[in-house]
Parts: structure tokens; C-alpha cells; sequence
């Protein structure tokens, strides 16, 4: 191997040399002025003193916020740092999760959303116990889901905020995750869902034309499209192992559909294979299927469907063409090859292709709008995390704590609600270290890996109970009712 002598001053060099300027941090703060100015107003708009209110925004949303959240909900700040890195490492395959889950959010409106607001639900688990009967599916399925909010949401969409303030403010990992939670907390624990909602909303319009802003900036740097298609392919680290693909460019990056033996991503489990994870989080997801409960009526719950399938068509040019744009631009560093190398570049020796976009508004961005993009990144990561905690204390609270105390008040349930986000976050916190060192440094393949395992085969009670009339609970039939659980575990579940 090629031999390199790390920088001297150990992880300082894993900063961009420019950073946020007095202009840039006068634009942030009144980013968040603004923002809780809207979960302010929209706190009082609604009456979150019952449990409708809280949770499900009274039921009286508008098809163009709820499709705006649906839009904000899904894509945070995992998302811009996870689609550019893996981008910037492999190519625009990628983007295939994004354009199924397009064709997802239609099939949640049309097929699945009848059948929940004819249920009368409020979480997923407790439209299975109106289907099936009993108990135990409806408590396994609260803890399942609990247990995905945590791995693979809420630590990825900290880790990557986090992650961006650290490359702009030089702050420690830990400070920046607890700065965010802070603000983050004020609006979710006191507003409900229509305080998500509606600062969704807001941020869904920073994220597209910041986002946009930065794409225009980037094809101008690297000479549009066929600059990107030309530069791309030889945007190979100086330093890396010989004789081995390590830090060599995918000869296919550019192949959305790939190889469908020998690939990573073949194009027949992209159109199969996929498809079912993304039923599960676009139909069956409580994150996604309540912002769609809080609409008015069936009518505007489609609207806002349509609205985020549009917006959908964004991701592959304003997040993975950025990402690989970075690679060119800056290929020592995000395409780093050697571990010691990218410890010091970034900290993480497994690879540094997640600060792609980080790096890309920190260094080719004007003053003033590097300021606009922290606001983007912080949108994104603000209006994910609050609508995961909305919706996991939503679970807990419906699901689990009603369960053990049937007779508890409104009042109880929703301290209850509040008091759980709290929990969330210690315990998303102390997974951040092992997000970060998965995956070769590649956060969205880390959320992927995450959920195929856990994800099919919830989705797959959902379709049978929502499309099969002969399904059923069967009270002896324990495996069919656990999945993957041990017998020893499912008795504690009943």
C-alpha cells in the first residue's frame, strides 16, 4: 500500500477551512425565530388539551400540509447526509428506494387509508387488534415498532445533523446532538402533532429551495451533467491500496437498474424485493400513516399523498447528484481509501463518504447562503425527529400504557406521551456510536440493512389483514403470531 503520513493535528483536518461567518449564523437564528414562531401559533390553533387533538391534530388538516409532512417526515437529515455519501461512493442506484417509495405513498391513499379511517384508529398496532382480536399481535407490534424508531430513525437522523454541525461549527458531536434536541423538544412536547405538522410544512419550503440552490451551484462547478458523467469516473483518492477496487469508482455508479446477479442492488429485488419494506413504512409506518389520520377527510388525505409523490422526484438531483459531485470536487476526502487516512479526515476509518454534502455547502456556497443550508440541514433533521417522537409516544402511550392501565385519563395519557420522547432520546443517544462506525461509513445502506430484516414481514400482516378475510389469529399457532421471536419472549407479550 501506498504510504501517506496523517495530518499532524489529528482530527482538525477532518473540518472543512471554511466555516460559518457572521452573516451565515444572523440567517440561522432567524431560521429558528420563524420556526417556533409557526409551532407557537400552531400550538394554540388547536386544541391539544385531548387526545384527538394531540395526536391526530384534531382531524382537521388540509390536503397541503399533510402532504408536506409526509414529505418532511420521510426525508431528513439521514437522508441528504446518507443519499449523498452513498452517492458519492456508488453511484445513483440509490435513489431506486426513493422513486419505489413514490409508488408507495399513492397505494397508502388509495388501498390502505379507507380501510384504516373506517377503523376509527389511531396507531397501526391497535388496527391489527381491531382486525385480528386479542392482544399480543397489538403489543408485539408497539414494541417492534419502538424498537425500529430507535435503531434506525431517530439515532441515524440525530448522528446526521449532528454530523453537519460538526463539519460547519467544529462543535463536538455530543454538544451539537444536544443543542438540537433541546430546541427540538420545545415545540414537539408541548404542541402535538399539529405543531409537526405545520413547522413540517415550513420546512418542507426551506428544504426544497435551499436544496435547489446548492444543486444549481454544484452542476455549475462541475460543468453541468456531462462534466459530472466525464469527471466522475476518475475521481479515484491518491492514496489507497494497489491492486484492489478499493477507492475505484463503480463502472456502473451511473445505472439506476443494476446487474441483477452479480450487483449490490439488482435491478429484480429494486422492483420486487423493495417493494415490500416500502409498503411497510409508506402503508403500515405509524410515522407516515398518522399524518395521513389527521386529515379532514379521505379527499384531502389523497391531495397530500400526491402532493409528497411529486416532491418524491426530487431526492435523485438535489441529494445524490450533490453527493457525487462532492467526489469529484474533493475526492481525497470523501473518497478516502485508507483507514488512518480517514480517521483523520473525518474520525470514522471505515470511510468519510457521509460529509459529501456537508463539505459540498461548507466549501463551494457563498456567505449568506452556507447560512440557508445549515437552516436546510436543520429543517431536515428537526421536522424528521418530531414527527417520530409524536408518533412513537403515540404508540406507547395507545398501544402499551393504556394497555397495563385501562382506566387512565387523557390527561395521564398525554404526560405520559410527552414523558416518554424523553426516554427516546437517552436511548438514541447512546446508539449514535455504533451508527456511526456501520456500514463502511455509508449511512443509508446502514438504515436499509436495519429494516429489510425487520420490515417484510410486518408488512405482510398488514396486506393480509387488510386484503384476506380468511386471516386470522390463531391462539396456538405462536410462531405465526411472532415472527422471529422466541416462544419464551411471546409469553411475555400475552
Amino acid at each position: 500500500m501506498e504510504t501517506t503520513t496523517p495530518p499532524s493535528n489529528g482530527t482538525a483536518d477532518a473540518f472543512p477551512k471554511k466555516s460559518l461567518e457572521a452573516v451565515d449564523i444572523v440567517v440561522l437564528v432567524l431560521y429558528f425565530i420563524f420556526v417556533m414562531a409557526v409551532g407557537l401559533w400552531s400550538m394554540w390553533r388547536t386544541k391539544r388539551g385531548t387526545v384527538k387533538g394531540y395526536f391526530l391534530a384534531g382531524k382537521d388538516m388540509v390536503w397541503w400540509p399533510v402532504g408536506a409532512s409526509l414529505f418532511a417526515s420521510n426525508v431528513g437529515s439521514g437522508h441528504f447526509i446518507g443519499l449523498a455519501g452513498s452517492g458519492a461512493a456508488s453511484g445513483i442506484a440509490v435513489n431506486a428506494y426513493e422513486w419505489n417509495g413514490l409508488f408507495c405513498v399513492l397505494v397508502l391513499a388509495w388501498l390502505f387509508l379507507p380501510i384504516y379511517l373506517s377503523a376509527g384508529v389511531t396507531t397501526m398496532p391497535e388496527y391489527l387488534q381491531k382486525r385480528f382480536g386479542g392482544k399480543r399481535i397489538q403489543i408485539y407490534l408497539a414494541i417492534l415498532y419502538l424498537f425500529i424508531y430507535i435503531f434506525t430513525k431517530i439515532s441515524v437522523d440525530i448522528y446526521a445533523g449532528a454530523l453537519f454541525i460538526q463539519q460547519a461549527l467544529h462543535w463536538d458531536l455530543y454538544v451539537a446532538v444536544i443543542g438540537l434536541l433541546v430546541i427540538t423538544a420545545i415545540y414537539t412536547v408541548a404542541g402535538g402533532l399539529a405543531a409537526v405538522i405545520y413547522t413540517d410544512t415550513l420546512q418542507t419550503v426551506i428544504m426544497i429551495i435551499g436544496a435547489l440552490i446548492l444543486m444549481v451551484f454544484s452542476f455549475i462547478k462541475v460543468g453541468g451533467y456531462p462534466g459530472l458523467e466525464e469527471k466522475y469516473f476518475t475521481a479515484i483518492p491518491s492514496v489507497r491500496a494497489e491492486n484492489t477496487t478499493c477507492g475505484l469508482p463503480r463502472e456502473d455508479a451511473l445505472h439506476l437498474f443494476r446487474d441483477p446477479v452479480d450487483s449490490d442492488l439488482p435491478w429484480p429485488g429494486v422492483l420486487i424485493g423493495m417493494t415490500i419494506p416500502s409498503l411497510w413504512y409508506w402503508c403500515t409506518d405509524q410515522v407516515i400513516v398518522q399524518r395521513s389520520l389527521s386529515a379532514k377527510n379521505l379527499s384531502h388525505a389523497k391531495g397530500g399523498s400526491l402532493l409528497a409523490a411529486y416532491i418524491k422526484f426530487l431526492p435523485l438531483f438535489i441529494m445524490v447528484f450533490p453527493g457525487m459531485i462532492s467526489r469529484i470536487l474533493f475526492t481525497d476526502q470523501v473518497a478516502c481509501a485508507d483507514p488512518e487516512l480517514c480517521k483523520s479526515i473525518c474520525g470514522n476509518p471505515s470511510g468519510c463518504s457521509d460529509i459529501a454534502y456537508p463539505k459540498m455547502v461548507i466549501e463551494i456556497l457563498p456567505i449568506g447562503l452556507r447560512g440557508l443550508m445549515m437552516s436546510v440541514m436543520i429543517a431536515a433533521l428537526m421536522s424528521s425527529l418530531t414527527s417520530i417522537f409524536n408518533s412513537a409516544s403515540t404508540i406507547f402511550t395507545m398501544d402499551l400504557w393504556r394497555h397495563f392501565r385501562p382506566r387512565s385519563t387523557e390527561w395521564e395519557l398525554m404526560i405520559v406521551g410527552r414523558v416518554f420522547v424523553l426516554v427516546l432520546v437517552v436511548v438514541s443517544i447512546l446508539w449514535i456510536p455504533l451508527v456511526q462506525a456501520s456500514q463502511g461509513g455509508q449511512l443509508f445502506i446502514y438504515i436499509q440493512s436495519v429494516s429489510s430484516y425487520l420490515q417484510p414481514p410486518v408488512a405482510m400482516v398488514f396486506i393480509a389483514g387488510c386484503f384476506w378475510k380468511r386471516s386470522n389469529e390463531k391462539v396456538r399457532e405462536r410462531s405465526q403470531l411472532g415472527f422471529f421471536l422466541a416462544p419464551s419472549v411471546i409469553e411475555l407479550l400475552v
